[in-house]
């Protein structure tokens, strides 16, 4: 008969020391057969069970002491002793659940993680560093705030369209580029082995089932816009233009207020010496008092402007009272004509090619940031005074960010006008 281990007591354990030979002690634990205490010379103690499977030898390891107990010991030997005798291979089956663990952590990227990578994966693809950047700034600016934080794996349909309904009317060229952004960025993950499934930012057979199509939403909703690249030279065209209508016009651009805002303008709302331009609430669309920083160039717009003897209006018409909308409107519609005759292009929208008008020009400023800045987009929105439409956006709304947005403000002036780049602009070329 073979001999029965004595079986050892927690304190015997606790006692346990090496036998002073080169290798590790094997000490015999009784109570499960095959049960052993392996110390090291160093005095390290840890469980193992040798077993035999499928005629061959095993050593498994069960734990270290004291972490893992003398009873626990006991317990997982007889455990794997059983599985044993039903077939079960304990190693196997632990290098399995260990596979399966390194896999599912691999999976667990998040949304921003996989931005990174993905564009790092695609380098190769991008024309240029200023493609690879306004990928980066789209969804930076529209899609990290909602879904940055979010595993690849857990993102559905209705987290990208918490991303894309705020600005699928408003910006729609923008949000239809942003779509195929964050398409590309989970199609990366799904081939990475980092989610599976369908696509939830895919466009056919899925989102187009929930969203207007955005040749339809631009021609019936949105109002035209400049495009980016000739914003300085419509600005220029604009320069060369007198009249209120036109400095009107041009401070609209500079400010990216509305054009109501710009023709209810008085001059006891302006401070130029703090170049600082305070709207009030009864003037915005919103209900709420709107701080606007001046840059250089809209202040010495402003102290150039002639003022009229019993007239607080900034922006007045020839009788005194407030400008028409259709002044502003006249005035972009002559400079584009005036582009035409001259055999060039004309200031048009790029997605319907309609001739841009002046609330256009609000939209230029917002693609403007995303598409060439490093300024949040939630700084973008408060510039703008859009509806707090998250809850990122309302906690930058606590304060206006005045001062920021200042220099952001005096940076998409030096854009129009044709200046260097500077600051949180994106360099290019």
């Amino acid at each position: 008969m073979p001999r029965v281990a004595r079986e050892l007591g927690p304190l015997d354990v606790k006692r346990a020391a090496h036998g002073g030979g080169r290798g590790n002690t094997m000490l015999p634990v009784g109570g499960v057969a095959g049960l052993y205490l392996q110390i090291t010379r160093k005095g390290g103690k840890t469980w193992v069970l040798r077993a035999s499977m499928a005629g061959r030898r095993a050593e498994i390891g069960l734990g270290g002491f004291p972490t893992v107990t003398l009873a626990t010991a006991r317990e997982k030997a007889r455990e794997a002793r059983d599985k044993i005798e039903r077939g079960i291979d304990p190693l196997a089956e632990r290098k399995a659940a260990r596979a399966a663990l390194i896999a599912a952590t691999r999976r667990g990227l998040t949304f921003a993680d996989a931005v990174d990578k993905a564009l790092s994966a695609k380098a190769d693809a991008f024309k240029n560093p200023k493609h690879r950047q306004q990928w980066e700034n789209t969804l930076a600016t529209y899609a990290t705030p909602e879904l940055g934080k979010m595993l690849v794996a857990d993102i559905q349909v209705q987290d990208v369209l918490r991303v894309l309904k705020p600005i699928w009317a408003d910006r729609t060229e923008t949000a239809s580029r942003l779509r195929g952004r964050i398409e590309a960025v989970l199609s990366w993950a799904t081939v990475s082995g980092h989610r599976i499934g369908d696509n939830p930012a895919r466009w056919s057979g899925n989102l187009k089932e929930l969203l207007p199509a955005p040749a339809r939403v631009a021609k019936s909703d949105n109002h035209p816009a400049l495009s980016i690249d000739d914003a300085p030279a419509w600005l220029a065209a604009l320069r060369g233009r007198e009249g209120f209508g036109a400095r009107a016009l041009e401070f609209a651009g500079l400010t990216a207020t509305r054009s109501g805002e710009v023709r209810g303008a008085i001059w006891s709302e302006i401070d130029l010496e703090r170049a600082l331009w305070v709207i009030p609430a009864e003037r915005m669309k919103m209900g709420r008092e709107h701080r606007v920083p001046l840059s250089a160039p809209a202040v010495a717009l402003l102290q150039a402007l002639p003022r009229l003897d019993g007239c607080d209006m900034v922006f007045p018409s020839s009788r005194g009272g407030q400008l028409s909308d259709m002044t502003l409107s006249a005035t972009m519609r002559r400079i584009h004509e005036a582009e035409i005759e001259a055999q060039r292009p004309g200031f048009v929208d790029r997605v319907n090619k309609r001739p841009a008008v002046p609330h256009g020009l609000r939209s230029t400023f917002r693609d403007w940031v995303a598409e060439r800045t490093q300024y949040p987009g939630e700084m973008a929105e408060v510039a703008l005074a859009h509806r707090i439409s998250n809850a990122v956006e309302a906690a930058y709304r606590r304060g206006d960010m005045i001062e920021k947005r200042r220099r952001m403000m005096a940076d998409w002036a030096d854009f129009l006008s044709g200046a260097k780049a500077a600051g949180n602009v994106v360099r290019m070329g």
